[in-house]
């Protein structure tokens, strides 16, 4: 028989019967009979196994199993995962399942069900994703590690399975995880010889581990001799699996012996340190899984039958092994090294045990709720082989468990059993238990009934179980196993309901046992707790009980009958060890009573524990601390005899106390003896509270800091992050200790109020390397917000959840209280599509229906532009024709002329189109994307818009509209966004035509420019190519280009030059290519080969600028030559002479092209190459002298980029304009426009925006002529005066130009002046204007220049201004566009070239829909060089001297430099002023000047800092170093703007800017006090005044804020209060106060110290008494002690509460005892005799002053005046003796203890 412990009894929940096969029943598949009843299988778990994991996994309400047990449900291939009778998830795998588990893996957040079956491994998500692994070889089980699976092969796994899965080769089971978008790093083998030898590896390996699902499963190797050998010994059996500690256990059936290794996964241990690996292994594990053996035994012919961990009753893990043969359970004890945090360092076994056992399951019973490191508190239930429950913690047997008997009838009748099987219910015996889940198990009986039983009543009390908590971590070990074998082991106290009465009955049965024989002092002990215990009784015993060493391995049977200490032994050890034993307990409690003062929402719990620690100290005679807890809980106690007499006792810790004495002393002078010294130990669970509270006092009260140890005694973490004060180095400390509002809310108010002080001082400018959760803290949720901004895009979830915790009531996102309107897109679209007066067009798409958003909204929405612009880009609608009234000619005709005139118009319009609406939409991946129409019909508005069609048969126009169709292509495509991810190939793929046509080319040129072909690979190129479609191949050539650029990829490169003939080797049949083609493909390369003077690329393309024209098509050659030309300066963008190395003849060749009479190096000239002689075969028969005409544009642009901003002298000097009359007359005047162009580019940092400037570009002869010629002063015979002029004018558009290119995307004010003055007059020029500008050019221009020139000249300036203006929208320039566009068609002189011009102004002027702009960086120079070459086409098909494709390139120049504000709050965009810092150039010093958002910010080069300015938001810093880089592209991580997006945080009580845009600032005090002051209409009778002004409280409230803690309380205020005025009053005036200082969490803090006064001073009047305890009066000194500091400057910077109202309260606590009569008479009696009064309120009131006046306890006044008595003379004050005596008493209390002795002495 087991020896007479404790009883208790088993609660029966249920009949157990698993759920999945009810829910087969339901289904109809379960029909009795129709399946064998045992071919399924089910296990139970505990719910958090699988749940997501919490941003705080220690948190014990993630895990208190409140849902109950989780059920798997296996049969044959079905799973089915339930809880209680509800089904979550079914899973169907494709084979029948052998083996599930649930598992995580390192970098996957959610738990994985892995399930076996035959040949695949698969695994399941939470959310029911699926991925298949195929297995080649035979695995028999899975084992789930804390960072994979293990995979256990059987014993002939060595051979490959022959299944269908294993057909797949190597190659495709070698599957790197890259293309599934997930964020891990696998490291991808560079040989094949390395893959080779680790799939064998996973082939011969017994054991394999999979750390990751798209991985390979990998070889595992165990450690030997300092070696690594692969695991092979397929013998070995894995028999268990730890998925919290890295430990396995196995059993080799050929040695019978078990073994436990300790697993190192080589990216579990995330930084291999060397001294936990052997040094051997260190450079080969770090991909290595590796096996070391920790511990081996010979003890059974079989397996084990259950291997389990479970703990310690000191908290230390055992590994169980249930050996079924000897109906033994051993156990062996492991220590774990947790040297470092993260890793499991060295685990090492301790000592082993055996008890007697026939089966067993751990359970979770003594302490719930408790977690030692990842591990919870397990016990294990025994069941012996006498059918016997017993509950062992350890190796104590603590109490056995029986079936209840009273059950009877009742419950089998529900269950509808009959009634025989009740009868005989009493006597039946346990036969087997099993799935236990924490505290649950199924108890299997013997006539077959299985049970599901609790083994703790529940709810089980938290107060206990910090109890126990506590004792566990503060008692010495022997006394707490001797407390834990007492409290489990008593029997006669089960029948008590509560855990708590039983828990306190329990401590206080000792306490009368052994109280009573307690003599008044205590016994004069040995110094040492420890030599005590050793020379005691109590150990003799318990040394012949425990003959285990502490370093045996071997199993040790250990008997429970010995376990049970006999108390009945009344000598005096075992008196004294209770002594100790009672000590010990009272300090530890009082530490946790410390520790739960500091939680408002424990009192009740605190009143219990008050009430038992009183109960100990006067059993031990330690009075001061029954005074103590008297004074907290005056009316809980008993009455206690006189302590007066008592001497020598020691004082009570008071943490409120040394919280009080820091804030007015300093940190460093308070008593260390008043913080408990349980709490000073490091890792203490139960009192982490008090400590963490405790520690942000000591850290902001100036302790000093060594590691985690503060010279206060206590522990603390703080968080990375700089901390410039105290203040922010306590901020620091909150956010790792996890201590966040939420927190904040549960300390009682006073002693919140210093950390919140610390919190609010940090919040205006907090420092900028802080974690995201400390700006939450502080309240700066913006700041949190921009410090997530990249890490959302990661992980959206973990971040946020973490941060809401520490934020709770403030940060719940409820509802925005007022939401603005905002731009919602679709109603506005509507709106604006009815700018037409008729309704047939309105729903027709024009490809720009999307540009309306609220930023937009914001920064277009006052006036009407967008829909302007929209409305002139339109190409989607018959143009509306005005038809004369008396009509000449016949109407027809007349129609024709001018559809045709608006054609060329309409086919221009894509050019814009693509620039305004460029990246602004993102398109599904499941539509096909929609082009836009091009609708070149036109409609009478006189004939109610009767359609009349473009007649193109009897123009000799062929293919009019293909070009047009072509760019219509690419503004369709430009409009896409570059992608958050990659753009997807299939969706390319899924868009392409099954006929090639033009829009699908330009589609392929919009994605190329923006970098989407990246994903098309070169199978996706070849079928484009193959189509032979020579549009779609000109955009597919340029598009793979421009999104390689600059990488020189071998394959794009072979396919470009595939299409460059010239580079054929001469055995090639010709092939005849387009000239375009070869145009496109030239380019091509450059873009390819950008920046990187690839010497042969560049010799290549110097002889294509003066390739010989080959094929039919000659008229393209000049194109064909500026596309060699541009090419060729991109491969050497701004390298400068550096870049031809030894070519010294280059730059000659170049010359010579240019036609420059200069030329060095002679003997190279006429070496013709074979290039040269190749191609001569066209209609132009070419000399041998070069055709300079043709080569000299390519030429000049390829030497203007090569040096580009070198500033190099010699070239420009080479590049100079004719000076003298003669030579002008051979210079064609547009290469001197471009040479002008190329001279400023070069001599990059001349250009300035000045008229002086621009004159100083034009050489002396041509001004002083043009000036005497445009006086009349010289006749025009002398020389030819057309020259004269013409270059005159090139040169100063050409010098426009360069000033455009400089100040590009800069919105310049004095370059806009400039231009705009330029094109004012050339228009005057052209035709007069009413528009007046100050004479800077000579008048009459027209005499001799062709209008064609001048016309060009102007669109060329247009072009220029809008590059400088671009994206700014600006409003003069866009009406002079719009004026442009309309005045070619009034006068009928429609040119294509003119209208493309302006309709690419118009898109450049509102870029991307104002959200980018231009860089000037060398790229970007570059391309908007070649957009805008100055040779305008003719017509939609000419691309006779420029390929039209070209004109779009300027998208590598774009940037989207947007930044908008976003309120943190309400989400919405909002108005926010910024100020920019520039830094210096040579131009000017470092600049600050404002902006509002949403604004376009300058260059990277440039930009230093923003800063949020502006008194309604709270202050943000953005600090930048000014680099000459591009700007950051979307989706960054070192983004600082997170994609153009400012998250800021709005005041409390300011309007945003669109509300209150003057800012009467003044509104919110006027209109609160108008509310405030009418106590009279609000304390009348008139109803209607009441609710009028009680409304307007909480209207003006939610105007102001966006707080849902303020609104609510205002909402409150307003309802709830109408009759307690002054109440009301006193609301309304803190409500002020919190949000005009916007600090909305000392509403909290202010009600409740004005409604515990209040209410203590209402309640004292009628004699009632309101509280309890007297615990708020300390928290109240508290908060005076604060403001005391904050006067005295101990705290700095003012205090965040008003000093007035804590003195006014504190006044008023003075008062209420001076008016209180028998408070006096009490106190003396009190003081005398050390008793309280009788009448219960005159106790409470007593207790008050007492806590008030830090009055001591009796004996502590009485030995103070002993000692001053006999030194101060008759008539002389006591007060400053016993000032020094009891320094920490009031004065108003010493005063009274002086009163009450000179009546005594009376």
């Amino acid at each position: 028989m087991v020896p007479a412990i404790g009883s208790r009894q088993l609660t029966v929940l249920r009949e157990f019967r698993p759920h999945g096969l009810a829910v087969e029943e339901a289904d109809g598949e379960g029909a009795p009979g129709a399946r064998p009843p045992q071919d399924y299988d089910y296990f139970l778990f505990d719910p958090a196994l699988a749940a997501s994991p919490g941003p705080n996994p220690g948190d014990w309400a993630s895990f208190s199993g409140a849902d109950g047990d989780h059920e798997l449900f296996i049969r044959g291939n079905q799973i089915i995962w339930s809880s209680g009778s509800r089904v979550h998830k079914r899973y169907v795998s494709p084979n029948t399942v052998i083996m599930a588990s649930w598992c995580r893996m390192d970098t996957i957040s959610d738990a994985l069900l892995c399930v076996l079956q035959v040949d695949t491994l698969s695994l399941y998500n939470v959310t029911g994703e699926v991925v298949s692994i195929p297995l080649p070889y035979a695995v028999s089980s899975i084992w789930p590690l804390p960072f994979g699976l293990l995979l256990q092969k059987s014993t002939d796994g060595g051979r490959m399975v022959s299944s269908s899965s294993s057909l797949l080769n190597a190659r495709d089971l070698n599957r790197p995880n890259k293309e599934y978008g997930l964020s891990y790093n696998v490291s991808c083998q560079a040989n094949t010889m390395e893959t080779d030898s680790k799939a064998n590896g996973a082939i011969i390996s017994s054991h394999l581990v999979l750390k990751h699902p798209l991985e390979e499963p990998q070889a595992t190797y165990f450690e030997e001799k300092e070696k690594l050998t692969m695991m092979k010994d397929f013998d070995e059996k894995t028999i268990w699996t730890s998925d919290t500690i890295p430990l396995m256990a196995s059993y080799h059936k050929g040695k019978f012996q078990h073994s436990v290794w300790q697993i190192d996964g080589a990216n579990y241990q995330e930084a291999m340190n060397e001294n936990t690996m052997l040094p051997v292994s260190c450079d080969i594990s770090s991909h290595k899984c590796t096996f070391r053996k920790i511990w081996q035994g010979k003890c059974s012919q079989s397996a084990a039958s259950k291997v389990f961990l479970a703990t310690d009753f000191d908290g230390l893990p055992i590994i169980c092994f249930l050996l079924h043969e000897q109906k033994i359970l051993l156990a062996v004890r492991i220590q774990v090294d947790d040297t470092t945090e993260e890793a499991f360092g060295d685990i090492k076994p301790h000592m082993s045990w055996n008890i007697p056992a026939f089966a067993a399951v751990p359970v979770v019973v003594t302490r719930p709720r408790v977690r030692v490191g990842t591990l919870p508190f397990t016990d294990v239930l025994v069941l012996s082989s006498d059918n016997d429950l017993l509950l062992y913690s350890g190796k104590q047997c603590l109490c056995r468990y029986t079936l209840p008997t009273e059950l009877g009838k009742g419950f089998f009748s529900n269950y509808g059993l009959n009634s025989e099987i009740s009868d005989t219910y009493s006597d039946l015996k346990i036969t087997s238990i099993a799935d236990a889940v924490e505290g649950r198990i199924n108890v299997t009986c013997n006539n077959g009934l299985m049970l599901r039983c609790s083994l703790r009543k529940n709810p089980s009390s938290s107060l206990v179980s910090d109890c126990i908590t506590a004792m566990a971590e503060g008692l010495q070990s022997c006394f707490y196993s001797h407390f834990v074998s007492l409290f489990w082991g008593d029997s006669d106290a089960t029948y008590l309901d509560s855990e708590w009465e039983y828990f306190s009955y329990e401590i206080k049965r000792i306490c009368t046992e052994y109280g009573q024989t307690l003599p008044t002092k205590s016994p004069i002990s040995p110094s040492k707790a420890w030599d005590f215990l050793v020379n005691s009784k109590y150990h003799a015993q318990y040394c012949k009980r425990a003959p285990t060493s502490y370093n045996s391995f071997l199993p040790v049977s250990y008997d429970t009958h010995k376990t049970i200490f006999n108390p009945q032994d009344e000598h005096s050890t075992d008196v004294s060890f209770y002594i100790r034993f009672m000590r010990e307990t009272l300090e530890t409690l009082h530490a946790l009573y410390e520790n739960l003062k500091l939680n408002i929402l424990r009192k009740e719990d605190l009143g219990c524990l008050a009430t038992l620690l009183c109960m100990v100290a006067s059993s031990l005679g330690e009075h001061t601390y029954v005074d103590y807890y008297c004074r907290d809980f005056p009316l809980n106690l008993i009455e206690f005899p006189s302590l007066a007499s008592s001497t020598s006792l020691r004082t009570p810790p008071s943490l409120f106390r040394w919280f009080e004495y820091c804030l007015r002393h300093g940190c460093d002078s308070a008593k260390l003896e008043d913080i408990p010294t349980l709490m000073r130990k490091q890792k203490v669970s139960a009192l982490s509270w008090g400590r963490k509270v405790a520690s942000f006092y000591s850290l902001l009260l100036g302790a000093e800091r060594k590691g985690k140890k503060l010279s206060s005694g206590l522990y603390c973490e703080v968080a990375s992050g700089s901390a410039r004060n105290t203040e922010e180095l306590t901020v620091l400390a909150m956010v790792a200790e996890k201590f966040g509002r939420q927190q904040l809310d549960l300390l009682p108010v006073g002693v919140s109020l210093v950390l919140r002080h610390a919190l609010d001082k940090c919040r205006d400018s907090p420092p900028d390397d802080w974690p995201a959760t400390a700006y939450v803290l502080v309240g700066r949720e913006d700041l949190a917000m921009a410090k997530m901004g990249s890490a959302r895009k990661d992980n959206g979830l973990w971040n946020n959840d973490s941060l809401t915790l520490m934020s709770v009531p403030y940060m719940l996102h409820l509802q925005p209280v007022t939401i603005p309107t905002t731009a919602s897109d679709i109603p506005i679209s509507e709106v604006l599509n009815s700018e037409d007066s008729d309704s047939v067009y309105k729903s027709i798409e024009d490809g720009m229906e999307h540009i309306f958003t609220s930023t937009t909204q914001l920064r277009f929405g006052h006036d009407l532009r967008l829909n302007e612009v929209r409305r002139l880009l339109c190409s989607a609608r018959p143009v509306a024709i005005q038809t004369p009234t008396n009509p000449s000619v016949s109407d027809q005709d007349l129609q024709q002329q001018q559809l045709w005139n608006f054609a060329q118009r309409t086919t221009a319009l894509p050019f814009g189109r693509g620039a305004f609406t460029l990246a602004t939409t993102y398109t599904l991946l499941t539509e096909v994307l929609v082009f836009p129409k091009l609708v070149l019909a036109g409609r009478l508005p006189a004939q109610q818009n009767a359609t009349v069609n473009l007649d193109l048969s009897n123009r000799s126009v062929s293919e009019f509209k293909s070009w047009a169709e072509f760019h219509n292509g690419v503004a369709a495509g430009l409009r896409l966004a570059p992608f958050q991810e990659k753009m997807l190939r299939t969706w390319i793929q899924y868009n392409r035509p099954s006929e090639p046509n033009f829009t699908h080319a330009g589609l392929l040129l919009a994605f190329g420019l923006h970098e989407h072909l990246r994903v098309l690979t070169m199978t996706d190129a070849y079928r484009y190519l193959s189509q032979e479609h020579d549009i779609t191949t000109l955009g597919l050539l340029l598009g793979l280009a421009a999104s390689h650029r600059g990488t020189m990829d071998p394959a794009i490169s072979k396919m470009l030059y595939f299409h460059v003939p010239s580079r054929h080797p001469s055995s090639t049949p010709e092939l005849e290519l387009p000239t375009l083609l070869q145009s496109a493909a030239v380019m091509g390369i450059g873009l390819l080969y950008e920046s990187s003077a690839h010497a042969l690329t560049m010799k290549i393309l110097l002889g294509e600028i003066g390739r010989r024209s080959g094929g039919d098509n000659v008229l393209e050659r000049e194109g064909y030559a500026v596309a060699a030309g541009s090419a060729l300066g991109f491969v050497a963008l701004g390298h400068g002479s550096d870049a031809f190395g030894f070519m010294d003849t280059f730059l000659d060749r170049l010359f010579e092209y240019i036609g420059s009479k200069e030329v060095y190096h002679e003997k190279h000239l006429n070496a013709t190459t074979a290039d040269d002689q190749s191609g001569n075969t066209g209609q132009m028969m070419d000399g041998a002298q070069i055709n300079v005409d043709v080569t000299a544009p390519g030429a000049i642009i390829a030497l203007a980029l090569i040096f580009l901003k070198t500033e190099s002298e010699e070239i420009a000097a080479r590049l100079s304009i004719p000076n003298t009359f003669f030579d002008l007359q051979y210079v064609r005047p547009d290469f001197v426009m471009l040479r002008i162009i190329a001279r400023n580019l070069i001599l990059w940092s001349r250009i300035q925006p000045t008229k002086e400037w621009i004159d100083s570009q034009i050489p002396k002869t041509v001004k002083s002529g043009v000036s005497n010629m445009s006086e009349g002063a010289i006749d025009s015979d002398e020389f030819d005066a057309e020259a004269l002029f013409q270059a005159y004018v090139n040169i100063v558009t050409g010098a426009c130009i360069a000033l455009g290119l400089k100040y590009a995307g800069s919105r310049n004010g004095d370059a806009q002046e400039l231009l705009y003055a330029y094109t004012v007059h050339f228009l005057n020029e052209i035709k007069h204007i009413p528009v007046r500008t100050a004479s800077i050019l000579p008048k009459g221009l027209l005499q001799y220049v062709d209008r064609g020139t001048l016309e060009l000249c102007l669109h060329l300036i247009v072009l220029s201004l809008s590059l400088v203006m671009a994206g700014s929208g600006n409003l003069q320039i866009f009406r002079l566009l719009r004026y442009l566009r309309g005045r070619m068609s009034a006068e009928g002189q429609v040119n294509y070239g003119l209208q493309m011009a302006v309709s690419l102004a118009i898109g450049f002027l509102f870029l991307g829909g104002g959200t980018h702009t231009f860089s000037t960086q060398n790229s970007g120079i570059a391309a908007l060089l070649i957009s805008l070459y100055p040779r305008l086409p003719t017509g939609p098909n000419d691309n006779r001297c420029h390929l039209q494709a070209f004109r779009h390139l300027y998208v590598i120049a774009t940037e989207p430099r947007l930044v908008q504000t976003v309120d943190v709050d309400t989400e919405l965009p909002v108005y926010c002023p910024l100020e920019v810092t520039v830094a210096e150039t040579e131009y000017y010093d470092e600049t600050n000047y404002c902006e509002v958002t949403p604004c376009l910010l300058p260059e990277r080069s440039v930009l230093k800092s923003i800063r949020v300015c502006g008194p309604r938001y709270w202050p943000q810093v953005i600090k930048l170093t000014p680099e000459d880089k591009p700007w950051w592209r979307s989706g960054d991580k070192t983004d600082p703007f997170n994609g153009g997006v400012l998250y800021i945080k709005r005041k409390v009580g300011s309007c945003s800017y669109s509300d209150d845009p003057i800012g009467c600032q003044s509104l919110i005090s006027r209109a609160m006090h108008e509310v405030c002051d009418m106590p009279s209409a609000r304390c009348s009778n008139k109803p209607n005044s009441t609710n009028h002004s009680s409304n307007r409280i909480d209207q003006l409230v939610s105007t102001y804020s966006a707080n849902p803690s303020l609104i609510a309380f205002a909402k409150l205020c307003s309802k709830s209060w109408k009759n307690r005025c002054n109440f009301r009053e006193f609301c309304s005036q803190v409500l002020y106060e919190c949000m005009s200082k916007d600090r909305p969490s000392l509403l909290q803090v202010y009600i409740s110290f004005y409604t515990t006064i209040e209410s203590m001073w209402e309640h004292l009047k009628i004699g009632h008494c309101p509280f309890y305890d007297s615990l708020f009066l300390p928290n109240f000194k508290v908060a005076l002690a604060y403001n005391e500091a904050v006067i005295d400057g101990r705290i700095t910077d003012g205090g965040i509460i008003q000093s007035m109202f804590l003195e006014s309260l504190m006044k008023r606590v003075g008062d209420i005892f001076a008016e209180l009569p028998n408070l006096k008479d009490n106190l003396h009696h009190y003081l005398t005799t050390g008793r309280w009064p009788d009448v219960q309120n005159d106790v409470v009131i007593l207790s008050w002053y007492l806590q008030w006046y830090s009055i001591p306890p009796p004996h502590v006044v009485a030995s103070a005046v002993e000692k001053i008595r006999p030194r101060v003379p008759a008539g002389v004050s006591m007060l400053p003796l016993l000032r020094l005596l009891l320094p920490t008493t009031h004065l108003g209390g010493l005063m009274e203890i002086e009163k009450f002795q000179t009546t005594m002495k009376a």
